[in-house]
């Protein structure tokens, strides 16, 4: 039941880690910054998205991961905060507190990410499509009260609307492994000529026997690049 759960819009940024001292990736790797980004961040880590807009990822990466940093494209960047690891309490305090943070020691370059109560199926679905029309990827679902946890959790979902399209076959890849001797994967044409492998989602059956080349197929896909 996602009733009273939390939605916010998920971001198509890059993860950004505040460890209290610096901006790390998901990986540990510290991005290298103007020291103006930082400003008055706390002394408590934080966790949230480098962002700049809604489908733009390349663009920002090329931003944030250049060693040799441009001032003026990081003024296009926020970090969004969505959680603070190490405060007290819910979910909800945790966002709190980064918001009466921030009210004391304003940083320009900051968002505090804004959360809307789910009512129900029908309204999860209306701020879908709401998100998705204006360019965005999907939405993210907190439960309420929940404590903050590192990797997969329950009480975080991620929630995308998934589209088809058509393909013709036009080959095969072999398998590896366990599906060594079968279909690996089909190599596809779009209709404007684009050409792609497709690796899963089959069934043992259809890489025993697989779709014939020439043959049109439907898959699924979040968007296509």
């Amino acid at each position: 039941d996602i009733r009273g759960w939390w939605m916010s819009e998920k971001y198509d940024g890059i993860r950004g880690y505040w460890t209290g001292k610096q901006l790390v990736s998901r990986v540990g790797n510290v991005f290298v910054m103007p020291p103006w980004f930082t400003e008055n961040f706390p002394a408590v880590p934080l966790d949230g998205e480098l962002w700049i807009g809604r489908q733009t990822f390349a663009e920002l990466s090329g931003i944030v991961l250049d060693q040799t940093p441009d001032e003026t494209a990081w003024k296009r960047v926020r970090y969004m905060i969505f959680d603070v690891p190490q405060a007290r309490g819910s979910f909800e305090d945790r966002l709190d507190f980064a918001r009466q943070w921030f009210n004391r020691h304003p940083n320009a370059y900051v968002t505090i990410v804004d959360h809307e109560r789910c009512k129900d199926a029908e309204h999860l679905q209306q701020k879908l499509t709401e998100i998705e029309m204006q360019g965005g990827e999907g939405l993210i679902l907190r439960r309420p009260q929940s404590p903050y946890t590192v990797g997969r959790s329950r009480d975080i979902l991620k929630v995308k609307t998934y589209q088809d399209a058509d393909a013709v076959v036009v080959g095969y890849r072999p398998g590896k492994g366990r599906h060594a001797g079968r279909l690996g994967a089909l190599w596809v044409e779009l209709p404007n000529g684009v050409r792609f492998a497709i690796g899963t989602g089959f069934k043992d059956a259809e890489r025993d026997d697989p779709p014939p080349i020439g043959s049109t197929i439907k898959f699924k896909h979040h968007g296509l690049n």
